[in-house]
Formats: structure tokens, C-alpha cells, sequence
């Protein structure tokens, strides 16, 4: 099983009526910029290890689980807004750094949260990288009533059982399903993953932690006016980083391409680009130094 060099230590925060979990790498020091990593959909902070133990500098690490997510508590309600996600990042940050801003990187659905939370706080964030946080597909008026209606049925759905994530027999059968969404994860990290992103219950079944709810329709349209105009509002020297794989591409099968999002990209006024080669969407855990060297060259001002 891979062997975490660094080893992170978890804290148990209030926010907003919800008991949040956050897993701390390092420790806060002078001149130390805190650095604060969120984490994508149906995943968990201790993704973050393998890039981590890759840092060559020394880092202060924050890393929440998401509401609904890891051992951060689920709230009351049924379904997920996205606002709520940038509400828990201001609090978060109120928390750790409220004095001075942060550095801010986000995977996937973390990426989309800090690029619009840095547009909405742009005070706060000192330098802002986004691994693969693509945005969704523009949505169209006309769209509202039926996206309203699957909203409904899927939420009759997760009542009715549904939408329950499926159960494992053994640590080992999780990490067979890590291996098999992302072919490349070898085993030693999927065994380790496995142990994070799963927990074993009284029956001994081990139930992925993430709340099924995550699983329902937004039922608000994706407006990417209103997106621009918050990425317009970022003042944060700004990275996005890329897989070699194109992932976008094989999602939305044309509804919404990477040239799409790089013309998104366009609204953001101090930005700067990097792929990571032999990678995939999970390209932190594919090729976690890549990554940690794209991240800290930037974080520190350095070429290359």
C-alpha cells in the first residue's frame, strides 16, 4: 500500500450549523501563505496526499471535505446547491486566514467553486490555480421546465432508495472500483484511497462517503453570463491546468468543448496555462509531481 510521506492531521470545524472536517498538512508560520486545496465531486481531501508528498516546499495545507462529503457532516436538506459550497469556503477561510488572503486551488467541481468564490472574493485569494475545473455546459430558458421536473422526479428517486451508492464487501473491492474509473491508479494509491473514500459499517459493508443526494440535478439552468462576469471579477493571478486526456470532449460528446472553455478562460485578465502530460481527469492522482511542480512554480513565482 503506498506509504504517505507527509502525514496530515484532521480537525473538526464549525461552519454554518454543519460539523466540517478539514485535514491539515504542515503548520502556519511567518510569511507562509496558507494554501488551501478543495477537492471534485464524490471525492474527499485526502485525495490531496499524493501531490502533497510531492511538494518540494513547505507548505501550510488546508483541505475541507465538501458538505456531504468524507467525514464532514451532511445537512438536513435532500439536494446541493452550488452557492452553499462558496458560503462553506468563506467561512472556512473567516476561520484560518481571516486577516489575509490564501492561495486557492481546486480539482473539477472544486476548481468550478474556487474560480467563482474568487471572483466573488477576489480580496481573499492571493494566487488561484484550477486543476479541471471545466464549468458545465450553457443552458437555454426553454431548458427551465423540464429541468425542473427531472429535479423533482430525482429527488422522488433518492426517497425511494434509488440513488444509494452501491455497497463493498472489502476495502479491496473499493479500490478495484477506483482502479476501474481511472486506469491509471495503480493498486499501492487505490488501496490507500480506498481507505479514505470508503468506511467499513456495522455490517461490515464499506459505503463510499458521500452523501447520494450529491447525485440529483441542479435544478437551476448553468448560466455562463453570469459565469464570465464572476470570472471577469477575479483579480488573482490565475493558473488553469489540463490533463493530456480531454476529458470535456468524451463527457459532452460536442454539447460543450474544450475550445468552449479556453474561450471562457478569455474573461479571466491575468492568466496563465499548463497540461499535464499522461494524465486524466484524476490528473493529481495520475501524476501527482507534475502537478505539485506546476503548482509550486507558479505559487512562487518561478519559470518554468
Amino acid at each position: 500500500m503506498y506509504q504517505a510521506r507527509k502525514v496530515s492531521r484532521s480537525e473538526f470545524v464549525p461552519l454554518r450549523n454543519l460539523r466540517y472536517h478539514v485535514r491539515l498538512w504542515g503548520e502556519p508560520g511567518a510569511g507562509k501563505v496558507p494554501l488551501v486545496l478543495v477537492h471534485g465531486w464524490m471525492d474527499v481531501s485526502a485525495s490531496w496526499q499524493f501531490v502533497v508528498d510531492a511538494f518540494k516546499d513547505d507548505h501550510y495545507v488546508i483541505a475541507p471535505d465538501w458538505r456531504g462529503y468524507g467525514l464532514t457532516e451532511s445537512p438536513p436538506a435532500d439536494n446541493y446547491w452550488f452557492p452553499d459550497y462558496l458560503a462553506d469556503l468563506d467561512f472556512l477561510l473567516d476561520h484560518y486566514s481571516p486577516d489575509a488572503p490564501v492561495n486557492l486551488v481546486g480539482h473539477s467541481m472544486g476548481g468550478n467553486v474556487a474560480m467563482l468564490y474568487a471572483g466573488t472574493r477576489p480580496a481573499r485569494i492571493r494566487r488561484l490555480v484550477n486543476l479541471e475545473g471545466f464549468g458545465m455546459a450553457a443552458t437555454q430558458p426553454a431548458e427551465a421546465p423540464k429541468r425542473y421536473a427531472a429535479w423533482m422526479d430525482q429527488l422522488k428517486a433518492l426517497h425511494r432508495g434509488e440513488m444509494d451508492l452501491k455497497a463493498y464487501g472489502s476495502a479491496e473491492g473499493v479500490a478495484q472500483r477506483l482502479m476501474k474509473t481511472n486506469r491509471r491508479l495503480g493498486q499501492d494509491k487505490a488501496d490507500w484511497l480506498a481507505r479514505h473514500w470508503a468506511r467499513q459499517d456495522a455490517d461490515g459493508m464499506w459505503r463510499i462517503l458521500g452523501d447520494p443526494a450529491h447525485k440529483i440535478i441542479n435544478s437551476s439552468l448553468y448560466r455562463v453570463d453570469e459565469v464570465l462576469e464572476l470570472y471577469k471579477a477575479i483579480s488573482a493571478p490565475t493558473l488553469s491546468v489540463e490533463a493530456s486526456d480531454n476529458s470535456l470532449d468524451q463527457w459532452w460528446k460536442g454539447k460543450y468543448t474544450l475550445a468552449e472553455f479556453h474561450q471562457r478562460l478569455q474573461a479571466v485578465r491575468s492568466l496563465a496555462q499548463a497540461k499535464v502530460s499522461d494524465a486524466g481527469h484524476m490528473l493529481h492522482h495520475d501524476q501527482p509531481a507534475q502537478v505539485a511542480q506546476h503548482m509550486e512554480n507558479f505559487l512562487q513565482d518561478r519559470a518554468g
